[in-house]
């Protein structure tokens, strides 16, 4: 062409390039083509107008509907919709590949899309080669791109070896998907199958341990860390002589090794192969690359999050001991529940401990180290073997508790470069399997909690001391009580009370109404109190705290056998015909009346009188009391109820190693003391004072479903006002009244013990003189001790 002669026009130009236009208009369904375009369509070189149909005919089907999604995109985006399609003869067979590139324009009135574009064959790959059989769908580029971020999440979310090889056998590559999968790993000198998918269990057998120094494709890439591509049988039998024989009975067509590379270190490979011929182009070999990286960082990741798991359940099988042999008479299950997330394992722990000696007897341990991290884990690790050591060696509880904590705070001071000095809470206990004698030393841990044969549930208070590692010197007291048969112990550390958002109260609710309703044996019961805090229904059961941070769990299970042990559903239709409890209130712990108090409500939960539940828990305050301030000894209560259901009894008892006995005597109008014979004459059904030798016991009974109980408001305000001006116990205060009011409610209560049981005031203080009596004292030492002893 000479300079100044005109352009030719743009149709001569695309028939040159061999590229043919087309104009297609959805509203009306037609596709115009010009001769070029109708040649590739594998029509008649010459214009011409076909309807969609016709058009369609000699598309393959999938890239048809390829085009659909790729328009829409396009006109989203505003860019250009770029199809590769393949077409068809009248057989179905593949004529050519050609690149179709349009601009399409929506018509919102019409609803209908626009299209004017060109067509040119793809003359690389041409028809019939490998390439030309893989199914070239849609934009290239886009569709890789997509199947990259599908394959990275993926692989990002798979947390072991066999879910991250799962995700990469369920991988569909754009255009081309393999037809078996195998991830070689190294380990010294020798390949190892770390996983394989499309290949029958065995078929890995002649490839496991095999020489770096082999012939084999995988070898190559782990000694060289370069990919290695084979597009057919005769290139892999040529470059591979050796080790075709083995890969020749899978039938594959194609393959591709590729290493797997992190932080530059080749760590194996990755053989991708294919069941039909595949060409490898830089496109495939891209996105083959790009897969290949992501597995290998997702493989460093599940194997490192599965050395860990290991690690972790070592740890937790080492230092969480199994509960021996079954113990004849006992039964005894025990839960372990880490903190969610993270490692897990904490600073819980349970253990058993056999003690030396005959009879059988062993000791039970729970206990929480502060924190829930790696130190916390140790520091349990160390102190649990502490523990059994000292135990082992036959201390008493208190001596074994001693020991512990001058260890830990050993341990916290010649280790401060590790953090802050850590605590631990614990609760021991000695079992004796014979009698069922318990001997309780606590150290700062939640008291245990004592399900009885009918269901009844307490806490049973025990004496206790500062958590582990705090004060090398300090003491812990010992509580010894009895378990009865059929009844339950729960030793438990606070995750099971605080999980959820509750305190000490509200979580303690939560465990009681688990114990009292539970039907099952005591590893069903386990279960339930674990279920209660993590189980679904603990959902609806938060507590009121806005902190709800889950905290390990640890619960440890003792039952002496009998009816009802560990279900209710195994007591008879009788029931047992004792509910027991016993507390000592010792001489430096006034605050444990408050205690009794409680204790001997929950003992009194199903009592079909208030007014005699509230009867029974002032009178127990009252002779409580009465032993502190008046003698220098400690309190023993001990509360029993027997009998059916509506007819039961209540007994109790308050013993002091005091040998002075109560008597009744008239308080004057301004005295402090003095009414507390009165207020047992008028509220308790029965009572009396047990000389012991050098004890005493001072008791009263109550009946169920007896009336007559409630004696006056007046006498009741008035002793319930003595206790505030011995300031003993605040809970039991009340607005004291004047002395002048005090006259007539008390001589109104000792006449109303005549309403009571039919006495006069006069004789029963001659019965209680005469109760008295019984130790042969002068009248003037009487007088004396009225002041010190009267109740």
């Amino acid at each position: 062409m000479r300079t100044g002669e005109p352009l030719p026009a743009v149709g001569q130009v695309l028939a040159s390039l061999a590229t043919g236009l087309w104009h297609w208009d959805t509203s009306i369904g037609q596709v115009t083509v010009d001769a070029e375009a109708a040649r590739l369509l594998g029509l008649p070189a010459e214009p011409t107008t076909l309807t969609e149909a016709q058009v369609r005919a000699r598309l393959h089907p999938v890239d048809w509907n390829e085009i659909t999604g790729v328009v829409q995109l396009a006109v989203a985006e505003g860019t250009l919709a770029e199809v590769r399609i393949r077409v068809m003869d009248e057989r179905g067979r593949i004529v050519r590949i050609v690149r179709s590139r349009s601009k399409p324009t929506f018509d919102p009135e019409k609803r209908a899309y626009e299209l004017i574009g060109t067509l040119q064959e793809v003359t690389e790959p041409t028809p019939g080669t490998p390439a030309g059989r893989r199914a070239v769908t849609g934009d290239w580029r886009r569709s890789r791109e997509a199947f990259l971020l599908d394959a990275g999440r993926a692989l990002a979310e798979a947390r072991s070896t066999a879910e991250v090889l799962r995700v990469a056998a369920g991988l569909s590559m754009p255009g081309f998907t393999p037809d078996g999968l195998a991830v070689f790993g190294v380990e010294a000198d020798r390949l190892t199958i770390i996983g394989h998918h499309g290949q029958q269990p065995g078929d890995e057998d002649p490839f496991s341990a095999m020489s770096l120094a082999t012939d084999y494709p995988a070898a190559e890439v782990c000694r060289t860390g370069r990919a290695v591509y084979l597009s057919s049988p005769e290139q892999y039998k040529s470059r591979y002589p050796v080790t075709w024989p083995l890969a020749k009975g899978f039938g594959r067509q194609s393959w591709a090794f590729l290493p797997l590379i992190v932080a530059g270190r080749t760590m194996g490979a990755w053989m991708a192969a294919f069941a039909y011929p595949v060409a490898f182009t830089p496109d495939e070999r891209s996105v083959l690359t790009t897969v290949a990286r992501m597995l290998a960082q997702a493989l460093t990741r599940a194997v490192a999050a599965e050395s860990e798991r290991e690690l972790t359940d070592g740890l937790q099988r080492s230092m969480l001991p199994t509960l021996g042999p079954k113990i004849p008479g006992l039964s005894i299950a025990a839960r372990y529940v880490p903190t969610g997330g993270g490692l897990q394992i904490g600073g819980d722990w349970y253990d058993m401990i056999p003690l030396p000696g005959e009879g059988g007897r062993f000791a039970l341990v729970i206990g929480d180290v502060q924190g829930h991290d790696v130190r916390a884990a140790g520091l349990m690790g160390q102190l649990r073997t502490a523990l059994r050591a000292y135990a082992s060696e036959g201390h008493r509880p208190d001596a074994v508790l001693s020991r512990a904590s001058r260890f830990l705070n050993g341990i916290g001071h010649h280790h401060d470069d590790r953090g802050d000095p850590r605590f631990a809470t614990c609760l021991y206990v000695e079992v004796d399997p014979a009698t069922g004698v318990l001997d309780i030393a606590r150290a700062g841990h939640p008291d245990p909690a004592i399900r009885m044969a009918d269901g009844t549930v307490l806490r049973r208070a025990t004496s206790g001391g500062l958590p582990l590692g705090i004060d090398p010197d300090a003491d812990y007291p010992t509580t010894t009580f009895a378990l009865q048969p059929g009844e339950t112990l729960m030793l438990c550390t606070d995750g099971l009370i605080e999980t959820g958002g509750h305190d000490l109260d509200t979580g303690w609710q939560r465990i009681r109404t688990t114990l009292e309703e539970h039907r099952g044996d005591l590893e069903g019961l386990a279960d339930a109190l674990v279920q209660a805090v993590h189980g679904p229904s603990s959902h609806h059961t938060t507590g009121p705290l806005a902190d709800r941070r889950e905290d390990d769990i640890a619960v440890l299970l003792l039952c002496r056998q009998g009816d009802g042990c560990g279900s209710v559903e195994t007591v008879p239709a009788r029931r047992p015909p004792t509910r027991r409890t016993l507390l000592t209130v010792a001489q430096a712990e006034p605050e444990r009346i408050a205690v009794a108090r409680q204790q001997l409500r929950e003992l009194l939960h199903d009592w079909s009188s208030a007014d005699q539940t509230d009867s029974a828990v002032l009178l127990v305050s009252e002779m409580l009391t009465n032993v502190l301030v008046h003698t220098d000894t400690d309190a023993l209560l001990v509360a029993e109820i027997s009998g059916e259901p509506g007819e039961r009894r209540l007994r109790v008892e308050v013993n002091d190693a005091g040998d002075d006995l109560p008597h009744m005597r008239r308080p004057g109008e301004l005295a402090s003391s003095g009414r507390g014979l009165i207020l047992i004459e008028l509220l308790a059904h029965a009572w009396g004072v047990d000389p012991r030798g050098d004890s005493k016991s001072i008791w009263f009974e109550l009946h169920e479903g007896r009336g007559g109980t409630t004696g006056d408001n007046g006498a009741l305000e008035l002793a319930v006002a003595d206790f505030d001006v011995e300031g003993l116990d605040e809970e039991n205060t009340v607005e004291p009244v004047e002395p002048a009011e005090a006259v007539e409610p008390v001589e109104a209560a000792v006449k109303g013990a005549e309403a009571v049981e039919p006495v006069e005031a006069a004789e029963a203080v001659e019965a209680a003189e005469a109760v008295a009596a019984v130790e042969p004292v002068e009248a003037v030492e009487a007088v004396d001790r009225g002041g010190e002893q009267g109740v």
